[in-house]
């Protein structure tokens, strides 16, 4: 699946593992899987929410629908660098991303301000209608970690990421000033998701077993959320 594409459907699984276990699938993955268009990367992502947190508290709730907005970059951006406005809803397990590209400046004014795009789209009205409809979003932290993301070599709509040091922030979230943040995850631990539209393959399902990887439910806005509540 094209890493421009803006339309996606599909379904994600997310999974903890140790060194161990990364390590030993890292090994069989590879003759099925190969790096994307991004490799090994840094991913920066502000999510939106309002005042309350209605958003990340009813994902928390586990409903059957639910729905976020955030802004990503790859690596920390400079006000022209390409940004990705996402709009992503689950319904039953299966994902919809609706995503559009402007200049990560000009993405977060229209965000945080209002200050829509000139240029105009589908996707971006849906954006726009999902801005009115909550009315009073904000940016509410940001997530930055460093990510493997690898695509099937014969299914390229199979893809996995692996994603560790995830750092997070409530405060000073503009993507401008960095990535940094305090860890969430505990030494030594991967957050990986497989992002698949049919079902997952045999040999992945296989070796998931073999390693005694199981599926996990993980939210790392959800998880800063919680942090941040902590240290109320």
């Amino acid at each position: 699946m094209s890493r421009i594409t803006g339309v996606f459907q599909r379904v994600e699984q997310k999974y903890l593992l140790t060194d161990a276990q990364y390590t030993a699938l890292w090994d069989v993955l590879q003759p099925y899987m190969k790096p994307d268009a991004y490799g090994r990367s840094t991913v920066c992502s502000i999510y939106f929410d309002t005042p309350d947190r209605r958003l990340v508290r009813t994902s928390l709730e586990k409903p059957v629908y639910k729905e976020k907005l955030r802004l990503r970059t790859y690596g920390v951006p400079k006000p022209d660098s390409p940004a990705f406005v996402e709009l992503k809803k689950k319904y039953k397990g299966v994902v919809y991303k609706r995503r559009i590209t402007l200049p990560y400046a000009e993405a977060f004014r229209w965000l945080c301000g209002g200050e829509a795009p000139e240029k105009d789209s589908q996707i971006q009205r849906e954006i726009a209608w999902f801005l009115q409809f909550y009315g009073d979003l904000e940016p509410a932290a940001a997530l930055c970690c460093d990510r493997d993301a690898l695509y099937g070599r014969e299914d390229d709509s199979l893809r996995i990421t692996f994603d560790e040091a995830i750092r997070w922030r409530v405060e000073d979230v503009d993507l401008l000033h960095g990535d940094g943040g305090a860890q969430l995850l505990p030494d030594g631990v991967r957050l990986m998701e497989i992002k698949a539209v049919g079902g997952m393959p045999g040999w992945l399902a296989d070796a998931l077993g073999e390693l005694h990887i199981y599926p996990t439910s993980y939210s790392k806005y959800g998880s800063a959320y919680r942090f941040a509540l902590a240290r109320q």
